[in-house]
Protein backbone atom coordinates (compact mmCIF):
# COMPACT_ATOMS: atom_id res chain seq x y z
CA UNK A 1 0.00 0.00 0.00
CA UNK A 2 2.71 2.74 -1.07
CA UNK A 3 1.09 5.96 -1.13
CA UNK A 4 -1.70 5.73 1.05
CA UNK A 5 -2.07 8.15 3.44
CA UNK A 6 -3.08 6.09 6.87
CA UNK A 7 -2.44 9.21 9.38
CA UNK A 8 -5.21 9.98 11.80
CA UNK A 9 -7.49 13.19 10.51
CA UNK A 10 -8.78 15.16 13.49
CA UNK A 11 -12.61 17.00 13.24
CA UNK A 12 -12.86 20.48 13.41
CA UNK A 13 -14.64 21.80 16.83
CA UNK A 14 -16.27 24.36 17.32
CA UNK A 15 -17.59 24.07 20.67
CA UNK A 16 -14.14 23.12 22.51
CA UNK A 17 -14.79 20.52 26.29
CA UNK A 18 -12.68 23.37 27.73
CA UNK A 19 -15.53 25.76 26.82
CA UNK A 20 -18.39 23.27 27.26
CA UNK A 21 -16.92 22.39 30.90
CA UNK A 22 -16.34 26.29 31.38
CA UNK A 23 -20.51 27.03 30.47
CA UNK A 24 -21.37 23.87 32.60
CA UNK A 25 -19.24 25.34 36.05
CA UNK A 26 -20.61 28.35 35.26
CA UNK A 27 -24.10 27.45 35.04
CA UNK A 28 -24.32 25.81 38.24
CA UNK A 29 -21.99 28.27 40.10
CA UNK A 30 -24.97 30.84 38.76
CA UNK A 31 -27.50 27.97 40.20
CA UNK A 32 -25.96 27.96 43.60
CA UNK A 33 -25.67 31.71 44.02
CA UNK A 34 -29.12 32.54 43.57
CA UNK A 35 -30.15 29.67 46.07
CA UNK A 36 -31.56 27.49 42.96
CA UNK A 37 -32.84 24.20 43.67
CA UNK A 38 -29.93 21.43 42.51
CA UNK A 39 -29.67 21.05 38.93
CA UNK A 40 -28.47 19.45 36.20
CA UNK A 41 -26.72 20.96 32.89
CA UNK A 42 -26.27 19.44 29.57
CA UNK A 43 -23.86 21.43 26.82
CA UNK A 44 -24.00 19.54 23.09
CA UNK A 45 -22.30 21.12 20.55
CA UNK A 46 -23.11 22.01 16.92
CA UNK A 47 -23.98 18.74 15.95
CA UNK A 48 -26.69 17.90 19.12
CA UNK A 49 -23.95 15.25 20.54
CA UNK A 50 -23.26 15.92 24.64
CA UNK A 51 -19.58 17.76 25.47
CA UNK A 52 -20.62 17.86 29.02
CA UNK A 53 -23.17 16.55 31.56
CA UNK A 54 -23.22 17.58 35.03
CA UNK A 55 -26.06 16.54 37.87
CA UNK A 56 -25.38 18.66 41.20
CA UNK A 57 -26.26 16.32 44.59
CA UNK A 58 -29.97 16.18 44.76
CA UNK A 59 -30.65 16.80 41.09
CA UNK A 60 -33.22 14.62 40.11
CA UNK A 61 -32.98 10.97 37.76
CA UNK A 62 -34.78 12.65 35.17
CA UNK A 63 -32.64 15.73 35.03
CA UNK A 64 -30.40 15.07 32.73
CA UNK A 65 -32.81 13.50 30.19
CA UNK A 66 -34.87 17.07 30.61
CA UNK A 67 -31.96 19.10 30.40
CA UNK A 68 -30.69 17.15 27.28
CA UNK A 69 -34.74 18.06 25.27
CA UNK A 70 -34.53 21.43 26.38
CA UNK A 71 -30.47 21.99 24.67
CA UNK A 72 -31.88 19.42 21.88
CA UNK A 73 -35.14 21.08 20.88
CA UNK A 74 -33.17 24.65 20.91
CA UNK A 75 -30.86 23.82 19.05
CA UNK A 76 -33.09 21.99 16.62
CA UNK A 77 -35.08 24.78 15.98
CA UNK A 78 -32.87 27.49 15.96
CA UNK A 79 -34.63 29.59 19.04
CA UNK A 80 -34.18 29.25 22.45
CA UNK A 81 -36.39 26.81 24.24
CA UNK A 82 -38.81 29.94 25.87
CA UNK A 83 -39.76 31.23 22.77
CA UNK A 84 -40.16 27.81 21.20
CA UNK A 85 -42.60 27.24 24.08
CA UNK A 86 -44.06 30.63 22.93
CA UNK A 87 -44.45 30.18 19.79
CA UNK A 88 -45.99 26.93 19.96
CA UNK A 89 -48.37 27.63 22.90
CA UNK A 90 -51.34 27.37 20.47
CA UNK A 91 -50.37 24.65 18.63
CA UNK A 92 -50.18 21.37 20.46
CA UNK A 93 -50.66 19.32 17.30
CA UNK A 94 -47.21 21.42 15.90
CA UNK A 95 -45.33 20.33 19.57
CA UNK A 96 -46.38 16.53 19.16
CA UNK A 97 -45.11 16.40 15.92
CA UNK A 98 -42.02 17.96 16.95
CA UNK A 99 -41.44 15.18 19.77
CA UNK A 100 -42.67 12.63 17.50
CA UNK A 101 -39.24 13.29 14.78
CA UNK A 102 -37.34 14.34 17.46
CA UNK A 103 -37.90 10.38 18.65
CA UNK A 104 -38.95 12.19 21.91
CA UNK A 105 -36.13 14.70 22.40
CA UNK A 106 -37.95 17.92 22.35
CA UNK A 107 -39.00 19.94 25.34
CA UNK A 108 -40.27 23.02 24.97
CA UNK A 109 -40.07 24.94 27.81
CA UNK A 110 -37.45 27.46 29.03
CA UNK A 111 -33.66 25.93 30.16
CA UNK A 112 -32.71 25.63 26.38
CA UNK A 113 -30.39 27.60 25.36
CA UNK A 114 -27.83 28.39 21.87
CA UNK A 115 -24.48 29.12 22.36
CA UNK A 116 -23.53 31.58 19.67
CA UNK A 117 -20.26 32.96 18.78
CA UNK A 118 -20.02 36.75 18.59
CA UNK A 119 -21.08 36.84 14.45
CA UNK A 120 -24.07 34.85 15.77
CA UNK A 121 -23.36 31.50 14.42
CA UNK A 122 -24.71 28.73 16.83
CA UNK A 123 -22.05 26.15 17.92
CA UNK A 124 -24.12 24.73 20.37
CA UNK A 125 -26.69 24.75 23.24
CA UNK A 126 -27.21 24.35 26.96
CA UNK A 127 -30.13 22.59 28.77
CA UNK A 128 -30.35 23.30 32.61
CA UNK A 129 -33.20 21.31 34.49
CA UNK A 130 -33.77 21.47 38.44
CA UNK A 131 -36.00 24.10 38.89
CA UNK A 132 -38.71 26.28 37.69
CA UNK A 133 -38.03 26.41 33.90
CA UNK A 134 -37.40 30.27 34.14
CA UNK A 135 -34.85 30.14 36.80
CA UNK A 136 -33.16 27.18 34.92
CA UNK A 137 -33.13 29.32 31.90
CA UNK A 138 -31.67 32.04 34.03
CA UNK A 139 -28.73 30.11 35.10
CA UNK A 140 -27.92 28.86 31.12
CA UNK A 141 -27.90 32.34 30.18
CA UNK A 142 -25.18 32.98 33.13
CA UNK A 143 -23.10 29.89 32.12
CA UNK A 144 -22.91 30.98 28.38
CA UNK A 145 -22.29 34.19 29.27
CA UNK A 146 -19.07 33.81 31.93
CA UNK A 147 -17.78 31.59 28.57
CA UNK A 148 -17.72 34.45 26.62
CA UNK A 149 -19.99 33.75 24.26
CA UNK A 150 -23.92 34.64 23.28
CA UNK A 151 -26.63 33.19 24.84
CA UNK A 152 -30.52 33.16 22.93
CA UNK A 153 -32.35 34.14 24.02
CA UNK A 154 -29.84 36.99 25.74
CA UNK A 155 -31.76 37.19 28.39
CA UNK A 156 -33.63 35.52 30.65
CA UNK A 157 -37.72 36.24 31.84
CA UNK A 158 -37.80 40.01 33.64
CA UNK A 159 -38.19 39.74 37.52
CA UNK A 160 -38.08 36.17 37.59
CA UNK A 161 -36.99 36.84 41.24
CA UNK A 162 -39.76 38.87 41.93
CA UNK A 163 -42.55 36.40 39.81
CA UNK A 164 -42.04 33.72 43.06
CA UNK A 165 -40.59 31.13 40.95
Amino acid sequence: MSGADHSLRHLAVELTLAVAEHIADATLAAGRHAGLLPLTVVVLDGGGHVVVQKREDGSGILRAEIAHGKAYGALGMGIGSRVIRDRLRDRPAFQSAIAAASEGRFIPVPGGVLICRADGAVVGAVGVSGDASDKDEYAAIAGVRAAGLLPHPETPVENWRDAGL
